[in-house]
C-alpha cells in the first residue's frame, strides 16, 4: 500500500479550509538578562562570524545564558569583595548616605568593567 503525501512528509498537519497546515512549535529559549543582551550586541558588532556561526548552529541563546548567568553570579561576588575590602558598612550607610553611594557606585562600576573585559568583549 502506497503512502499518503502526509504519511511521506512526516510531522503532523492540521486543516484550515481548503489547506493542510503543518503544526509547528518554537522550542522554549533560555531567558537572556541584560549581560547576555549586552554579549549579543557586542557579538553583532564586532564578531560578526562569531555571532553567525553560533546564530546558524543553534548554540547563540545558549551561549548567551551562560554568559548572562555566570556574569551576573560574578557581579554580585566582585561587589560584595569590594565592599568587604573598602569598608563599606551598613553603618557608612547610616551616618554619611552620600558618601555610602559614591563608594557603592564607584565598587559597582569597577566590577562591570572586569565583567566587560572578561567575558562580555572577548
Amino acid at each position: 500500500m502506497e503512502k499518503s503525501l502526509f504519511e511521506q512528509m512526516g510531522g503532523t498537519y492540521h486543516q484550515e479550509g481548503d489547506y493542510f497546515l503543518p503544526n509547528l512549535s518554537v522550542p522554549e529559549l533560555p531567558a537572556i538578562g541584560i549581560w547576555g543582551q549586552r554579549r549579543r550586541r557586542y557579538l553583532k558588532e564586532h564578531c560578526q562570524a562569531l555571532h553567525t556561526a553560533l546564530l546558524l548552529s543553534g548554540k547563540l541563546s545558549n551561549h548567551l545564558s551562560e554568559i548572562d548567568e555566570q556574569a551576573e553570579t560574578i557581579f554580585f561576588q566582585l561587589v560584595k569583595l569590594l565592599e568587604e575590602q573598602e569598608g563599606i558598612r551598613e553603618q557608612l550607610k547610616a551616618e554619611n548616605q552620600m558618601e555610602w553611594v559614591r563608594k557603592m557606585n564607584s565598587a559597582r562600576n569597577r566590577a562591570e568593567e572586569i565583567i566587560y573585559n572578561e567575558l562580555i568583549y572577548i
